[in-house]
């Protein structure tokens, strides 16, 4: 089955909480929810790793796509989710001195979605002890691609320029995909198994927030918040 993109209507209303990890917040208006996906479950298959015998040692049992990530109630991990319009004009937010990571483990990026601040370090680590190599795909940002042979256990880079999701990509392994988002500020966040999230440390004001996935598009929502107040999104994603 085709994964498409659609839009939903959202019941209500939005909440806002933590969004960032190592940035202390002051108190500040919440964004909360949880992602859910409806309809029929696709059946994406296992990622076949016999090309590569030291990869496919590394796992006992099948390693399952990343695709669609499910939890209870069919709540979807993987999802970014992040503030896209409304934010005061002119005010800036620091790049957090906390490294994003990325590792290569099990000849799989992980984590599979991430979002990170303009000037922030990304730490992108080797623990398979093999040749890897990440090769970055942006169409703002300047490409890079840096291989990393085994004896190579990590390196860094930052990103100048705000951009939507692209990809990552590992040349040797072409199974290893991952996807990163560049903001000017430090409203996103990624779904786990359990679909939810948290935004928080926002100005009263009124939000568009994104919902990404990699396969089902985007989503939106508006929401109003006040001084301090907390309100409530819900995402849901399906397939036509």
């Amino acid at each position: 089955m085709r994964l498409t993109a659609t839009r939903v209507s959202l019941a209500a209303s939005l909440t806002v909480a933590a969004a960032w990890p190592g940035v202390a917040f002051a108190a500040g208006a919440s964004i909360t929810g949880t992602v859910t996906f409806a309809g029929t479950v696709p059946k994406l298959g296992t990622i076949p790793m016999d090309a590569d015998p030291v990869c496919a040692k590394k796992h006992s049992t099948p390693v399952q796509s990343e695709k669609l990530v499910l939890g209870p109630g069919n709540s979807m991990g993987n999802i970014l989710v992040y503030v896209s319009k409304g934010l005061p004009a002119g005010k800036t937010y620091p790049a957090p001195s906390t490294p994003v990571t990325l590792d290569q483990n099990g000849c799989m990026y992980v984590p599979h979605v991430q979002g990170i601040m303009v000037g922030q370090t990304y730490h992108i680590l080797n623990s398979d002890g093999v040749l890897h190599n990440i090769h970055s795909l942006p169409k703002i940002n300047s490409q890079f691609n840096k291989p990393m042979p085994p004896t190579m256990k990590e390196t860094s880079t930052k990103f100048d320029k705000p951009e939507d999701v692209f990809q990552i990509k590992c040349d040797v392994h072409p199974w290893m995909q991952a996807w990163m988002g560049v903001f000017t500020h430090p409203f996103f966040a990624t779904t786990k198994a359990d679909g939810k999230f948290t935004l928080s440390g926002l100005d009263p004001g009124t939000y568009t927030i994104t919902a990404w996935h990699e396969v089902l598009g985007t989503q939106t929502t508006t929401v109003t918040v006040g001084a301090n107040e907390t309100k409530t999104a819900n995402f849901k994603f399906t397939t036509k």
